[in-house]
Formats: C-alpha cells, structure tokens, sequence
C-alpha cells in the first residue's frame, strides 16, 4: 500500500534550511521545485533519510496549514563519527546549541543544536 516516506520540516527561511542540512551536515539535494526560481519544496538525502524542507507559505497555500518552525516536538537524528568535532563545527558555523556534547548511554555520545528554524537537531556517535 506505501512505498517511502519522507520527513518534511517548515521553514521560515528556505535558503537558510538549506544551507544547514546541506553544506554543514552534508546532506545532498535531490529535488526543487520550483526549478530556477526560490524554492518552495526541497528534498535531501542523507544515507537512507529522505528530508523535505518546504516553506510556510507554501504549505499555507498548497494545503491549508498553518505551519510553525521549531513548535511540534519533534528531532532529526544525525548520525556522525565524531560529535565532538561535529559539534564544534556547526556551533562555530552559528548553529544554536541546546545540550553540548555528553555520553547518553548505550555507547552512545549525543549532542543537541537547533537548525535556522528552531527544530531540535540530535547528532550522535558511538564512543570508541
């Protein structure tokens, strides 16, 4: 009956949701719409996720959704092999932190920020 998913973030600033989850934590860009033009929809990927970026005025007039960055609760998970460099790279780069990097348990080392819109980011590692 389904054959994929995707997560779809609302954004107040398209380019700067962008920017985030490709130049800093690498994800790639698979699709735009419009083409040519600003954005309305943008879709990456990152190993096996799949994530939109589609802006509140888009999602206001496409669907009849008030949408608001940063309010459901809600966090994408980053895998990394390194969340201390990691970290150091997107704070430095202006990403907002919330928890800095701490072991969590299960062998795992965790640290939370904020992308441009407020939606919580979670990267984690395996400690070696």
């Amino acid at each position: 009956m389904f054959d994929s998913a995707l997560v779809n973030l609302y954004t107040a600033d398209i380019e700067a949701g962008i920017r985030f989850y490709r130049d800093l934590l690498g994800f790639t860009e698979t699709f735009r719409t419009p083409a040519g033009a600003v954005p309305e929809h943008v879709e990456l990927r990152l190993g096996g996720c799949t994530l939109g970026l589609g802006t509140t005025e888009a999602a206001r007039r496409a669907h009849g959704v008030t949408a608001e960055p940063g309010r459901p609760a809600m966090a994408l998970v980053v895998w990394t092999h390194d969340v201390d460099a990691a970290f150091a790279r997107l704070t430095a780069a202006g990403a907002p932190a919330v928890r800095s990097p701490h072991d969590s348990g299960n062998d795992n080392r965790n640290a939370l920020l904020r992308d441009p819109d407020g939606n919580l980011v979670e990267i984690v590692s395996k400690i070696r």
